[in-house]
């Protein structure tokens, strides 16, 4: 101890030896006892002995600090590279050798650059959350969702997981697009529809979403479920609104058009009118124009509709009276017998009667109307036929005519044509009886089926072919009577000759200057029996009801003769000498 208290005479320094020897010293001054100065070394021994434990204990606590340190350090640095989805760094440290100081001053830089490659991953999963988010709340139509921040899971903060998130943003991206396309498509749809329906764009989309005004930018307009139904229902209500608007339009265009060829309304008029019978056969899609299903245009039509309609109350004598005449030239034209006075009189009377309405009367004579043409329309195939049996009756009493003419032969100007006409109307006079079987058989299925005579203007036409067919038999057996008399005549005539001689024979040239005698009466053989049943017919026929009528009385024989017939005839007007 003394040496150890020695006082380093260099350093010049208070040691532990030099304070003893100095404590020595001290004692030997005082006279200390050794018992005494062994109790206080002893004494300075336990006390450092103290100090030395205290120290121990703090080393061993800062080591052990160290280590849980280095620990923590480590299971970080584990958990670091676990979040992050790395089973290895590039530059990790060797933390198994070293000391323990070695080893933390080792692993710190690798925990900072993960500890900054953790955030910046966790910034860019905010990031890419956020815009899921976003995009979830603009397709579920609540925006709050977007005000608070995304949580973000830094227990997995892989690439992979990274990957998912960012794909999975891709796919919202992509439904948002569609969604925003077809949010403009119904956009667009409704401005289309509200300008042909003359409607307020801007309040109509207004009241699906504010967002869908067009001064609002395309990416800020809603897209959500609820927005795209309203549009989808706001468009089917508005497509509905435009079929129904164009329905009644075209009504009123009918409507109007009827009233006008009614009334006879000027073309200027109904120029007026123009862009409301514009779209009378046009279908919903083709109606584009804007403001062409207008409310104001259809009520002006509406209007105009019943300012027509209190027009014609005032002028329905007039109306009642052109249908009438429609009615009777389709009857006329059909000819069915009627009393177009009496009808008149019973339009007039129900008109100054006041006890039906004048849209009743009207509607009743268009039924009639409307009767008249299917009844015609029922009609036309036999008429047709009927027309066809006249004219070849026509061309047979021409042809008559033509026979009997003896100086149709001559070399006079027009005979080629008469003769090319008479060679027509044999081979249509051949057709009659043909056309007549078939005429009659159409005429009685026509009645079987309706249950009804066919009258032909007021005689009922089987009669008609039945006097025709009896005339014909007459003058079938007339020919046969005038050829058997013929014979006789002959006869006689080639006897006389044998006993006197031959010489002209006074009475043969007086029979044959009277050929023409008969025939000026417009008959033939003394039989002017013609289809007399018509005589009882109203004289207040048209033009076209007298031309009928003549062409149905023209043929006075209903038989076409042949040169011998002709020439029999004749000789059958000579009178018969009595038999010797």
């Amino acid at each position: 101890m003394a040496a150890a208290g020695v006082q380093d005479p260099l350093l010049g320094e208070i040691t532990c030896g030099s304070l003893l020897k100095k404590l020595q010293e001290i004692w030997d001054e005082v006279g200390e006892s050794d018992e005494e100065r062994d109790r206080m070394l002893l004494q300075i021994e336990k006390e450092c002995l103290d100090v030395y434990k205290r120290k121990v204990e703090l080393a061993v606590k800062s080591r052990a600090e160290l280590l849980q340190t280095l620990s923590d350090a480590k299971i970080e640095l584990a958990n670091l590279l676990s979040a992050l989805g790395e089973k290895s760094f590039i530059g990790l440290p060797d933390t198994t050798s070293g000391t323990i100081k070695e080893q933390l001053e080792s692993i710190a830089p690798a925990l900072e650059q993960l500890w900054k490659q953790k955030e910046e991953r966790i910034m860019e999963f905010s990031d890419v959350q956020s815009q899921i988010q976003q995009i979830c709340g603009e397709i579920a139509g609540d925006l709050t969702m977007c005000e608070q921040a995304p949580a973000v899971d830094e227990s997995n903060l892989s690439l992979k997981k990274l990957d998912e998130y960012q794909a999975r943003l891709q796919d919202l991206q992509k439904e948002k697009s569609e969604r925003l396309h077809k949010v403009l498509e119904f956009v667009s749809t409704v401005h289309d529809l509200c300008a042909v329906l003359g409607m307020d764009f801007f309040s109509t989309v207004t009241e699906v979403h504010p967002s869908l005004n067009d001064s609002s930018s395309v990416q800020s307009k809603s897209i959500s479920n609820d927005t795209l139904s309203r549009l989808a229902k706001t468009v089917l209500a508005l497509k509905e609104d435009k079929k129904q608007r164009l329905h009644k339009l075209q009504e009123l265009a009918h409507q109007l058009i009827d009233l006008w060829n009614l009334m006879d309304t000027s073309e200027e008029e109904r120029q007026l009118f123009d862009h409301v019978t514009c779209n009378m056969s046009a279908s919903v899609e083709e109606v584009t124009v804007p403001g062409a299903l207008a409310m104001d245009l259809i009520e002006q039509a509406e209007v105009e509709v019943e300012r027509l309609d209190q027009l014609k109350a005032s002028r329905m004598k007039e109306i009642a009276f052109k249908k009438q005449d429609e009615l009777e030239e389709i009857l006329a034209c059909a000819h069915v017998e009627i009393d177009p006075e009496g009808a008149r009189e019973k339009i007039m009377s129900l008109i100054e009667s006041g006890n039906v309405e004048p849209a009743e009367l009207l509607s009743d004579m268009d039924n009639q109307i409307a009767n008249a043409k299917e009844e015609a329309f029922s009609r036309k195939d036999i008429l047709d036929k009927v027309e066809k049996w006249m004219s070849a009756c026509e061309e047979e009493s021409w042809l008559e005519d033509y026979n009997r003419d003896d100086n149709r032969y001559n070399a006079s100007r027009g005979a080629h044509l008469n003769l090319k006409r008479a060679e027509k109307a044999r081979v249509l006079v051949n057709k009659i009886p043909a056309l007549v079987d078939t005429l009659v058989a159409k005429t009685r299925a026509w009645e079987e089926d309706r249950g009804i005579s066919f009258t032909y203007d007021g005689v009922p036409l089987l009669a008609m072919l039945d006097e025709y067919a009896m005339l014909r038999q007459e003058r079938e057996e007339e020919k046969r009577r005038l050829r058997d008399q013929k014979k006789f005549h002959e006869q006689q005539n080639t006897e006389q000759e044998t006993i006197f001689g031959s010489r002209p024979s006074p009475a043969r040239s007086a029979s044959t200057k009277k050929v023409v005698g008969p025939r000026a009466n417009g008959s033939t053989n003394g039989t002017p029996r013609r289809l007399s049943m018509n005589s009882h017919q109203n004289g207040s026929r048209s033009i076209n009801k007298d031309r009928r009528d003549s062409r149905l009385s023209a043929p006075a024989n209903y038989v076409a003769m042949s040169k011998d017939d002709v020439v029999s005839h004749v000789s059958g007007t000579e009178p018969v000498p009595p038999s010797p």
